[in-house]
């Protein structure tokens, strides 16, 4: 009783805060407005003080906010209770949410406000997690429970938009991607190996009033051993981290085993929770070891899944050792310069020395468990892609699934037998050397998806520009043949595997 009597306090004590800070218009749009573009710049860098500066003077309720849950700054408690009238510095401090003594308050954690957007249209979120480096003035503690950051807000962008049923939120952190997976499912189960990162979510979940996230302590898959998901998403701790005394073994992105083996495990052991045709997204690192590809290490990982797998694995980013250790040695709040960051780099090129590391890898994975009966080509796609891509790729991996599956039921009779688009966002570019009147280069333009650039010659940018939905593929391939004096069966063998390709990436659409 006394467990219900508490919950249902902290439950109410969430409400108010809740309430106060819509009161005080404590929005993302507001916030931006409060300081200006170049504080909000800074602030993106870590550096508060132009935002301070920009709310001197000031001691309205939103000010107020900005400077306790924003920036974490302590303020006079006279200030706290007359900005957050419902809920009080005796409030916070109930929730946990802050501290008292001598007349200030000082936040023990941050509330920002999130905006964002998927194909259910635009909202906002109050995301609370711990005070940050600014806010602490100083480097991270080891059980620092990150908010929204960029890794966050990419894996956000990824999360395939059709319902589902039950999600798995593995790593969850303060929550921000089961709040996003409960957008699209009847439930979601989130599991942390952190007590505090569970009690944000649980928090996040209140504030923003989400329903059917529940919350398990453990590792990977151990909170849900025997049990079924239609997803998961991971943004797990993947971050590759010496084990050797002196390195801080951080828990919002040090997943305590060696080298890239967190991963390896995951996409090892995913299968078991994953319902026939459920699907897994996750970031993720991946070690080169004496030269051999990164890619070839997670093809490896997923062919000895004891659940047969469904890959689609890209490689965004690739970084040699010492840019990656250079990286989350700062992450971790240690200046450049110092005894001590020198120290850790060299433990971190140390480590990756011991296993013949020469470059580490990042990306986006995709795995599906693949239906039973299914007698199609298992998806096995391993790619680099380093461009910049234009916005959210949810729709796109969606769309690009879907294809793959209409795909794989149409051998190339059938295939020459369909009809295609153009997809909108595609165009032509062509380059002609000075005088010449053939173009030496011919290239299609993805406007989404990957924003892929795809050189064709002749042949297929004619069958491209000739796909309108109107005639079959085999009759235009006939045509292009007899237009370019070519054995139509030669020519057909030729592009009809670059036209499975073309529809797989999205610029080809099957109509």
């Amino acid at each position: 009783m006394a467990d219900l009597d508490s919950e249902r306090r902290a439950d109410d004590g969430i409400a108010a805060l809740r309430a106060d800070l819509v009161d005080a218009g404590y929005t993302a749009a507001a916030v931006r407005e409060a300081w200006g573009p170049l504080a909000d710049a800074a602030i993106g860098a870590g550096l508060p003080g132009p935002a301070r500066t920009a709310l001197e003077g000031r001691a309205d309720a939103l000010a107020t906010a900005c400077l306790l849950f924003f920036l974490g700054d302590p303020l006079p408690r006279k200030r706290v209770d007359a900005a957050l009238p419902r809920v009080g510095a005796d409030g916070l401090v109930a929730l946990g949410l802050a501290s008292t003594a001598d007349g200030v308050v000082a936040p023990t954690a941050l509330i920002r406000p999130q905006d964002f957007a998927d194909d259910r249209g635009e909202g906002e979120w109050l995301i609370a997690s711990d005070l940050d480096e600014a806010a602490l003035r100083g480097a991270l503690p080891t059980g620092h429970v990150l908010g929204v950051g960029g890794a966050s807000l990419t894996l956000a962008g990824l999360q395939l938009p059709a319902p589902v049923g039950r999600v798995l939120d593995v790593g969850t952190g303060c929550g921000i991607q089961a709040l996003r997976a409960r957008r699209a499912a009847d439930g979601v189960v989130a599991t942390d190996v952190s007590e505090r990162a569970l009690w944000f979510t649980r928090v996040n979940a209140l504030l923003n009033g989400v329903d059917a996230i529940e919350v398990r302590r453990g590792s990977l898959f151990e909170p849900v051993a025997g049990e079924l998901f239609d997803r998961v998403v991971s943004n797990p701790p993947f971050v590759i981290t010496p084990r050797v005394a002196g390195v801080p073994q951080y828990e919002y992105r040090d997943g305590g085993m060696a080298g890239d083996e967190l991963v390896a495990s995951f996409v090892r052991g995913v299968g078991a929770v994953l319902a026939p045709g459920g699907v897994a997204q996750l970031l993720g690192n991946w070690e080169y070891r004496s030269g051999a590809p990164g890619l070839d290490r997670v093809r490896d990982w997923v062919s000895s899944s004891p659940v047969p797998l469904d890959a689609w694995v890209v490689e965004r980013e690739l970084l040699d050792p010492l840019g990656y250790a250079q990286l989350w040695v700062r992450d971790g709040g240690t200046a450049p310069g110092s005894t001590a960051y020198e120290g850790l780099v060299d433990a971190w090129l140390a480590d990756f020395a011991a296993r013949g590391v020469t470059a580490i890898g990042f990306g986006y994975v995709l795995l599906r468990r693949r239906m039973p009966e299914s007698a199609a080509a298992p998806l096995a796609r391993y790619e680099r892609v380093t461009q910049p891509v234009p916005g959210p790729l949810a729709p796109h991996l969606a769309e690009a699934l879907d294809a793959w599956d209409r795909l794989a039921v149409l051998d190339d009779a059938a295939l020459a037998g369909a009809t295609l688009c153009v997809a909108g966002d595609v165009t032509e570019a062509r380059h002609h050397l000075p005088g010449a009147e053939s173009p030496s280069v011919i290239e299609l333009r993805q406007g989404g998806g990957f924003a892929r650039v795809v050189e064709v010659d002749p042949a297929l940018a004619a069958l491209v520009g000739a796909c309108d939905g109107e005639l079959p593929v085999g009759v235009l391939v006939d045509a292009i043949a007899e237009l370019l004096e070519a054995d139509a069966s030669a020519l057909r063998a030729d592009l009809l595997p670059r036209v499975r390709e073309l529809v797989f990436t999205g610029i080809l659409q099957l109509s």
